[in-house]
């Protein structure tokens, strides 16, 4: 079952992101590295974003235990140089391995869409991993396309 997050779920939810994080620490170890407190910074985050009306976060409850979640925001993407752009951000969705691959990360993605619509936003960014290629098949089959890369280099050794 899909619902709005409550207050209670906070702390579960910051423990979901601290399974997701770990996961793309096995991707690129460079780039995600949670704080020792992440997980609790998290969760305090997703309690401010609880009575937000610009936020919306979802989870997926089965039997009684949080198994998933989505969290939202609508924000203007561009710099004060540039026509504001109101946008929606998913900034993070995830799944417990058990419930991947049976239609729930697409029906969160679907209610995080209705929403934003509901709230005159015409379309959402994400950011995804290049090194995890099931979220990017995932995130094309739901019509995602590629907008901008974002690329990394090493600073050269010194001679």
């Amino acid at each position: 079952m899909i619902r709005l997050a409550e207050a209670a779920d906070a702390e579960r939810i910051g423990e979901l992101w601290a399974e997701m994080v770990a996961y793309h620490a096995e991707l690129d170890a460079q780039t995600f590295r949670p704080a020792e407190t992440g997980a609790e910074l998290y969760a305090t985050g997703i309690l401010s974003r609880l009575n937000d009306a610009d936020a919306r976060v979802l989870v997926v409850e089965i039997k009684g235990e949080v198994v998933g979640f989505v969290n939202g925001v609508i924000a203007n993407i561009t710099t004060e140089m540039f026509k504001p752009l109101r946008c929606g951000l998913l900034s993070d969705i995830y799944l417990i391995e058990g419930y991947r691959r049976k239609g729930i990360g697409r029906q969160l993605v679907e209610r995080l869409a209705f929403w934003f619509r509901s709230r005159g936003v015409r379309g959402f960014e994400w950011h995804v991993s290049a090194k995890n290629p099931d979220a990017l098949a995932f995130w094309k089959s739901i019509g995602g396309e590629t907008t901008m890369l974002r690329m990394r280099a090493l600073v050269p050794e010194e001679d």
